[in-house]
This record gives structure tokens, sequence and C-alpha cells, in this order.
């Protein structure tokens, strides 16, 4: 090999320089710094930090189509899921999980990058599958609507569900539930026993039947006319100033939507869509939107209601099923109020607790359904307000087979009056 001339090597070593800092500059060579503040005295594990595209581009500048890294002072990536929530090509939100200890604050390093980072172990997922003419069921679904009044499945006449499981279906490592999108519009818990996601596959041999206790888990709820884990309806005023409660679905529904919005593998997000709800007759069609979310460690779903065109002195309301609880106990932590049910109440004939947090702002009264004839049966109701923004609520399911944890009702209230306290007490995001 020829020696290169000392003035060639001096150019040659010039270029390559300038074309390593471009080449570092598109990738998203420059470093950003955010510090993260757990403002509360407990530890907060898998807590999701949420970087808006917005937030993000108002320290880094215009992204385009880049991402972001995201690593400790240390150099230790964190794991980053992008979500483009309004389905047009760019991504809206940038979440990882993280632990803090009390009171921590923590640096992160951001840089932007040309690359979407690669896979990882994924700890939440959403699913809609729809069975096909030989009995499978196909891939998952990004959108499906079904007409008023749909039945539940008559299983007497036919072995497997239009869709699997019955509708949509949800789950992290700790923890699943699903929809019954019929005109019962009643929600429901699975129990796991794992932390890989099952709800693709449970429900698609009849012979393995979700109600029997296997490896992964069981359906753990019984939910009658209840509202079951956190379903939806309206107390709505009706004549000589009495309320009436009502179920949110059935034939006054003219349509219902399930929309896939982001699905892990940190967090998953989809949307039910219920149009032109004839609550009350003489009344204007409601319409509610409801977003729900899960992401990994933790043994809730988070739940956004937007209520729509309701008549004046209408209040939102969830519940927890109370066919097999003795008591509920309503309890204040932080900013957030609670309610919740401990007992053999299990379709394991094992303990089980079930909670519904607001944030004070959201919320009203505690209550219970009515009996006789009603609309609702067999509830501890939450009453939240109906306004012109979305109301939150977070519903709780821990069964002791899932950790040895909840087999003591005061471990389970611990549990949730700390999560009570994380709800109201946002971590604090400062960029440097």
């Amino acid at each position: 090999m020829k020696n290169i001339p000392i003035p060639l090597l001096s150019i040659l070593l010039v270029v390559t320089f300038f074309t390593s800092c471009t080449l570092f500059k598109k990738s998203g060579g420059k470093k950003y710094h955010v510090m993260l503040t757990n403002p509360s005295a407990i530890e907060r594990a898998d807590e999701l930090i949420v970087l808006s595209r917005e937030m993000v581009e108002a320290q880094t500048g215009a992204l385009g189509k880049k991402y972001i890294s995201v690593s400790t002072e240390n150099n230790q990536p964190v794991v980053v899921q992008f979500d483009d929530l309004n389905k047009d090509g760019r991504w809206d939100e940038a979440v990882f999980l993280y632990k803090f200890e009390p009171g921590q604050q923590v640096n992160l390093v951001v840089s932007p990058t040309l690359h979407q980072p690669g896979k990882a172990v994924v700890r939440a997922h959403v699913r809609m599958r729809r069975k096909n003419a030989d009995h499978s069921f196909g891939a998952l679904l990004d959108s499906v609507t079904v007409p008023r009044n749909t039945l539940p499945t008559d299983f007497t006449k036919q072995k497997l569900p239009l869709y699997l499981t019955e509708g949509p279906a949800w789950e992290n490592d700790k923890v699943a539930f699903r929809i019954y999108m019929d005109n019962r519009n009643t929600k429901d818990i699975y129990g796991k026993r794992t932390q890989a996601m099952m709800m693709d596959t449970v429900g698609v041999i009849p012979a393995n039947s979700y109600h029997n206790l296997a490896d992964w888990g069981m359906d753990i709820l019984a939910v009658g006319k209840s509202l079951g884990a956190g379903s939806l309806a309206l107390s709505v005023p009706m004549v000589a100033g009495k309320d009436t409660l009502v179920r949110l679905g059935g034939a006054n529904v003219e349509q219902t939507t399930f929309e896939k919005i982001a699905d892990g593998p940190l967090r998953a997000i989809f949307k039910m869509h219920y149009k032109n709800w004839l609550v009350v007759p003489g009344f204007a069609h409601v319409n509610v939107t409801e977003e729900i979310c899960i992401w990994g460690g933790k043994y809730f779903y988070e739940s956004k209601v937007l209520v729509e065109n309701a008549p004046l002195g209408t209040k939102l309301v969830t519940g927890i099923v109370n066919l097999k609880s003795k008591k509920a106990v309503d309890f204040t932590t932080g900013e957030s109020k609670g309610v919740y049910t401990y007992d053999e109440q299990s379709e394991n004939k094992d303990k089980l607790g079930m909670a519904v947090v607001v944030k004070d702002k959201d919320f009203i009264s505690f209550g219970k359904a009515p009996g006789g004839s009603s609309d609702v049966m067999n509830t501890y109701t939450l009453q939240m307000p109906v306004s012109s923004l979305p109301v939150s609520f977070r519903f709780f399911a821990a069964w002791e087979m899932s950790d040895l944890l909840f087999t003591r009702e005061e471990n389970f209230k611990r549990y949730l009056e700390y999560e009570g306290l994380k709800f109201g007490s946002a971590i604090r995001i400062v960029w440097r």
C-alpha cells in the first residue's frame, strides 16, 4: 500500500471529521436534560412518565420524523414507547416506566434520533379479534362497530362468540379485563398468575374454559346486572326530583365502536364510542366516549370519560359488583377518594379486592344501586360530575393468587392508599 502524502492525509482527516459531525448531527447528536421529581414520601415503582411531542419540541426544536432516546446519566438506556394518538403518522407522546425512591430527583438525558427503539418486553396489550368462517380467530383489529341492541352469544347454540371473549380485552403483566360488547356492556376481570400476555389465546379453544383455574389464571368475577368492574351509567334527574340510574348500553344506544389507539409494549390505550344514546325519552341523544389505558406493573386500568348532551344535573356513575361482598369501605388518601370491597368474592372462592379511586375534583358521592327492577343492581357506586371535560377514575382488581400480598385486607388497603397518593400527586417534569 502506498503512503499518502501528509497534505492529502490532512484534507482527508478534515473531510472525515466534518462528515462524522454531520452524520452525528443528523442522527440526533445533541443531548438535553430533563429532571423528574417524586413529590411524595413513598416509593413509586413503574411510574408512567409521559413526554408530549409539544413538550419535547419546545426544548429540542422541530423533530419531523425523528424519535428520541432516553438514558440515565450513567448511560443506561430507558425503554420508550411512541404513541400516535391522532393517527397522523407522527408520534404524539413518548412514554416510559420508571422507579422512584421517596422524594427522589432523577436527571435523564434526552437525545433526538432517527431510529425508533427496538423490541422490548411486552407489559401491556389490547386486542379485538373476530371469528373466521372456519371458527378460528383473525388478526388484531384496529376498530369494530356493532349495531343497536347486539345480543349476547347463545352458547347453547354455538361454542364460540363472534368476537373473542365477546369483546375487547386489555391486560398488563398483573391483571386483565374485558368488555361484553353487546347490550350488556359490562366490564369483567381475568385474574392472572403469569406476567405473559394471554388475551390473544384465552377463549380460543372452547374446551379450555376460562371459568376454570389454569396455570395462567381464570375469569374471576360474576357480574350479573351490576356495573361489574367499573362499567358506566348515568344518574339522570327525572320528574318529581327523583334521579334514575340508567346503564350505558342496550337497545337505546344506536351504535357502539371499539377503536384501538396504542398497543404496548409499555402501555395500551383504546376508546369506546357510544353514539346517539337515548337516555331519557324526549331529551336529546347523548354521546359517550370512554378512553381506557393500562400500563405495566399496576393492578388497575385508568378510564377517562366524556359525556356530551346529557340532561342538566346528570351525574356519571361507575361502581363495583357486590354480589359476594359483605361491605364497602370508602377512604380518602392525599387528593384522592375511593371505595373498595375485599372478600372471598372471586369465582375461585378466594380473596379478591376491588376498588374505584378518583381525584377529589372528580368526586361527588358514594352510594349503592337500588334493588327491585332497577336497570343497575348489586353495585356499590361512585358518582362523578358531567361537564365539558372528561373525568377520570381508576379501577383496581387485586386477586390473592396474583400476589400473596393480597391475602390480607390491610395490605390491599395500604396498596390503595399509596396508589391514591400517587394519583393525586404527579411526578414533576422540568427541562434543564
